[in-house]
This record gives structure tokens, C-alpha cells and sequence, in this order.
């Protein structure tokens, strides 16, 4: 008796950085929003440096990392192999196979062709939800849990490969809840210093509710709190520094 193939996912193909990248993605479960474009934004790499991003999905920081920063070289992980597949995918779409890879690979388990202390700089979006909440019982079950509810792998396990990974002097940047502030730098302080917590205000007056936060490996250097960037104008349209980001591509002024 012949087998039915199985149905590959639905996959859209949308655009980001005002259409400079082209991103295929699921149809259905997590779905690209504006964070991966920031946390790229936040990145302060320079031409032929060498950048990982942990938990890369689809490809979307990476990509818009490699579109502002010439010459830079981006490794994605991923553990997820249909998104590893994905990423590859639009890494070629983009025309960026000179500059970008991605592997599969758990940080818990890590391929053992990473080496720690290898990139100039590593970026992460964790998962933002702590494992066991309750409200999030619903969630588990749909294709988002992977990338929204924390797994195995805590935020703690999240922070600790970020810093092996990434060479002394050298950049980690996290994008995440701002109501997790404190486990966050909780998790940085005594491994890293300098580091910049970075608010993204969703309009004047308005509480933040993601950060970006960023710290530099065996640096002694005090934090401080940046004056963050407001997304929206009363109106609702994009803010002028917010639009330079996510259509422009420019990067972030800490």
C-alpha cells in the first residue's frame, strides 16, 4: 500500500527592514513580530566579526543583522529541525550563503563544532515565559510553546551558554519581558559587566514591556539604564526612531 506524504506546513513570505529581506516563516504558531529585528539592531557588530544567535528560528536577526553590517559572518542554533531547514532556506533566498549558516543543536547538548569563545558577539531571544505558569497550560500545546515557554533550558542555562560561547570583551544581547528584568540581570551579574538595559517603550507614558539588555564578557565596567526608544506615536503610527529601525535598518544607540 502507498504512504500519503506528509503535508509541509503552510509558510508565508513576508519582508522586513522596508522589504530588504525576505523571510519565509510558518503559517500557523510563532510568527515573527518586531523583536528579532530590534535585538538584531542592538547587536554593535562590525564588518568580518563573527555573530551567533541562539535560538535562531527562521533566520529573521540574523538576517537583518547581516543587511546592516557588511562583511559580518552570522551562525544561527537551532533545535527545532524544521525551522533549521527554514533558516537555511532564507539564508539562500536572501543571497547570504558566503556569510550566514545554521545548525541544529540543543545549547544543553551543543554541536561540538562550536567552540566557546569564538564570536565577537552572541544574541538571544529566550523564551519569555517561564516553564509550569499556569495561565500558559493552553499555549504548551500549540506550535508558539517551543519559542515563547521556556523548556529544558532555563533562562539561567540561556545566559550561561550566551557567555561561553562569546570571546572575552566581547558583546551578549538579550531581548525579553521587561517584567523578568530582575531574573535577567540576576543571571549576568558577577559573569559580565557594562551592561545596558535598554527599554522599548510602547508610547510616552507607557510602561516597557520588552528590554533589551546588554553586557560585555570580563568587563568591570558599572551599568546604566539607556533612555530606551518609544515604538508608537500617540496616533499609533510608528515613532520616527522606531521606523528607522524597522524599515531602515538602522542600528540602536546605546
Amino acid at each position: 500500500m502507498s504512504q500519503i506524504p506528509a503535508e509541509e506546513p503552510a509558510l508565508t513570505e513576508d519582508r522586513l527592514l522596508g522589504g530588504r529581506i525576505r523571510l519565509k516563516q510558518p503559517a500557523a504558531g510563532y510568527r515573527v513580530a518586531i523583536d528579532p529585528v530590534f535585538l538584531a539592531a542592538a547587536v554593535p557588530a562590525e564588518p568580518h566579526q563573527l555573530v551567533l544567535d541562539v535560538g535562531c528560528g527562521a533566520g529573521a536577526a540574523m538576517l537583518c543583522l547581516a543587511a546592516r553590517v557588511p562583511h559580518s559572518r552570522l551562525v544561527g542554533l537551532e533545535m527545532q529541525r524544521d525551522l533549521v531547514r527554514l533558516a537555511g532556506d532564507n539564508i539562500i533566498l536572501n543571497g547570504l550563503e558566503a556569510r550566514a549558516s545554521v545548525m541544529i543543536g540543543d545549547l544543553l547538548h551543543p554541536p561540538p563544532r562550536l567552540s566557546p569563545g569564538a564570536f565577537d558577539h552572541v544574541m538571544a531571544n529566550p523564551p519569555f515565559h517561564q516553564r509550569g505558569q499556569g495561565e500558559l497550560v493552553a499555549a504548551s500545546a500549540s506550535g508558539k510553546s517551543a519559542a515563547t515557554i521556556e523548556g529544558d533550558a532555563d533562562l539561567a542555562d540561556w545566559v550561561r551558554f550566551s557567555l561561553a560561547m562569546v570571546r572575552s570583551k566581547g558583546t551578549v544581547t538579550f531581548i525579553h519581558r521587561a517584567d523578568r528584568i530582575d531574573g535577567l540581570l540576576g543571571q549576568i551579574a558577577g559573569r559580565a559587566g557594562e551592561v545596558v538595559v535598554f527599554p522599548l517603550w510602547p508610547g510616552q507614558g507607557r510602561a516597557a514591556s520588552r528590554i533589551l539588555v546588554r553586557a560585555r564578557k570580563q568587563v568591570a565596567a558599572p551599568a546604566r539604564l539607556a533612555a530606551g526608544l518609544v515604538l508608537h506615536e500617540p496616533d499609533g503610527r510608528p515613532s520616527a526612531a522606531a521606523d528607522g529601525v524597522l524599515r531602515e535598518g538602522r542600528g540602536l544607540d546605546f
